[in-house]
């Protein structure tokens, strides 16, 4: 006899929704956690007294493309979502400024104040890449393969004698696409920015359709949980242990336990053994590896290490506030309530050369010089974040190398490079050097240590090309079943990365109930 069915090394929200869905199919599931709660990078906590801080994910916007939340029932285990519209604000050294909002037509009376030309562009944008976007959901919601591409991708995404015109912009980087498809550097800005949250700079072929998903933000909105982003992970381990699973914080698993060639437990660094019949890990792949102490096969093993994480991505500077940020391309009301720019994500990048120059910064190994930031101002449509007349913002900055050319230590500069990214915002709104309560600084190396994101990669892998889809996290492994029999995967280690929110854990669990279901485990 086994302890469960399923046990799930990891409590990030992946390996949570995976386990959910096991649960509520009937499967006894157990989870394990190495930190003291659960989570991973979608956690909430006071780390200043009377704050609510994100640790890692915040801004939940590619959840509702999935059925997670109605199918788990989360809403009956304390989730709330709260819209936010408008989704975008972006302003500019020169004083202008234009808002991205849910609705399509008054995104483009937006733009049209600072580029009439491009407003009518970004309406014909939308409409010629919707379908792609679309395409590109369904895809993501089912295990890699050929046909799942073939269908979602190419073949219901435009008509026949326009599908090779398409497969070209396709094959571009998205800088490229957004040039000739606005004549405005700073609408050009504004999507690509949001484009490079995956990671690949402007120029990576291929990586266009990082941008021609911008479609979907108006089909889906923007949404955050009451109560900070990890109010997800905390109703999903409610639905979990209402359905009889059982949820170990504070475990950290040391070995996959091993019998015949066959996943059959894990036994964590305490010296605890749980034994299953499957065994899933949400763990960063990399970690997963280490966990099987030699016992995967020579092939794997070989794939497995040659993925690459890459050095570094971002990192975020978490605030507590005496006010909202002040923009000087639009101000905030007189009494210092919130406005529509502070419900929005607040973009920080002019134009698209430098976005490419904080890239080549990085590439070189040091701290952007000139950081592209996002701004995320939550308690201005969530009181419960911060005390009465006090408000939080999250800084995210792009680019940041785990490594640095200079061979100094992140626990050295993290807070003067926090500071700088501040004073990059200052240069859009002055008042916030002056209202700052107190902060935290997830630099890279804190990433790694705190939320075990190996190197500081949100997304566990680089998002590349080489490393997506049936490549995702190597060629034989893309479909949640990992390198030994009766172990599986899910994460930002597996399809499709650290995108849509859930999507992996769901489509693991698909895999590791049809597989328990047939008892080939």
């Amino acid at each position: 006899m086994t302890d469960c069915d399923v046990v799930l090394i990891g409590a990030g929200h992946n390996a949570l929704v995976c386990a959910g869905y096991l649960a509520a199919a009937g499967y006894k599931v157990i989870v394990v956690e190495r930190r003291h709660t659960v989570g991973g990078a979608v956690v909430t906590e006071e780390i200043i007294p009377g704050f609510k801080f994100d640790l890692g994910g915040s801004a939940h916007i590619l959840i509702h493309h999935t059925p997670i939340v109605q199918d788990l029932q989360l809403t009956r285990y304390g989730l709330e979502y709260i819209d936010l519209d408008p989704l975008f604000f972006a302003p500019f050294p020169d004083g202008s400024h234009f808002t991205i909002w849910k609705d399509v037509d008054r995104t483009c009376e937006s733009i049209a104040t600072i580029s009439p030309a491009d407003a009518d562009a970004y309406r014909r944008f939308i409409q010629r890449w919707e379908p792609l976007a679309r395409g590109m959901v369904n895809a993501f919601l089912e295990p890699p393969t050929s046909g799942n591409l073939l269908r979602n991708l190419l073949w219901t995404t435009a008509a026949a004698q326009d599908r090779f015109v398409q497969l070209s912009d396709v094959l571009r980087g998205y800088g490229q696409v957004l040039r000739q498809s606005f004549t405005d550097p700073r609408i050009q800005a504004a999507i690509a920015w949001m484009a490079a949250q995956s990671g690949p700079p402007p120029g990576e072929p291929i990586s266009a359709p990082f941008a021609l998903w911008h479609p979907m933000y108006h089909h889906s909105g923007m949404k955050r949980p009451r109560g900070g982003s990890g109010m997800l992970t905390q109703a999903l381990a409610r639905m979990i242990q209402a359905h009889g699973g059982h949820i170990i914080a504070g475990a950290p698993v040391a070995k996959i336990l091993t019998r015949k060639g066959r996943a059959v437990g894990i036994e964590t660094t305490g010296g605890m053994t749980i034994t299953a019949r499957a065994v899933v890990s949400g763990a960063h792949i990399h970690t997963t590896l280490s966990m099987l102490n030699g016992d995967a096969p020579a092939q794997s093993k070989r794939l497995l290490e040659r993925s690459r994480i890459g050095n570094g991505f971002g990192m975020i500077v978490r605030f507590a506030m005496h006010e909202l940020p002040n923009y000087t391309a639009l101000p905030s009301p007189a009494d210092g309530s919130p406005g529509p720019q502070h419900v929005a994500i607040q973009f920080i990048c002019p134009d698209l050369p430098y976005l490419e120059r904080a890239y080549a910064d990085y590439l070189s190994g040091r701290p952007s010089r000139d950081p592209a930031l996002i701004a995320m101002t939550f308690s201005a449509a969530d009181p419960t974040l911060a005390p009465p007349g006090k408000h939080t913002l999250f800084l995210w900055g792009q680019y940041y190398p785990y490594e640095l050319a200079s061979g100094e230590s992140w626990d050295n500069i993290g807070d003067r490079v926090a500071d700088a990214m501040l004073d990059k915002l200052a240069e859009y709104a002055p008042n916030v050097r002056d209202a700052v309560i107190g902060r935290l600084v997830e630099h890279p190396l804190y990433l790694e240590r705190e939320l075990g994101l190996l190197r500081g990669n949100v997304m566990h892998l680089e998002m590349s090309i080489d490393q997506m889809f049936m490549l995702r996290p190597a060629i034989t492994l893309a479909n949640y079943r990992g390198p030994i029999p009766a172990l599986y995967l899910t994460g930002a280690s597996t399809h499709p990365g650290g995108g849509i929110m859930g999507a992996a854990g769901r489509n693991a669990a698909q895999v590791v109930a049809q597989d328990l279901a047939r008892k080939r485990v």
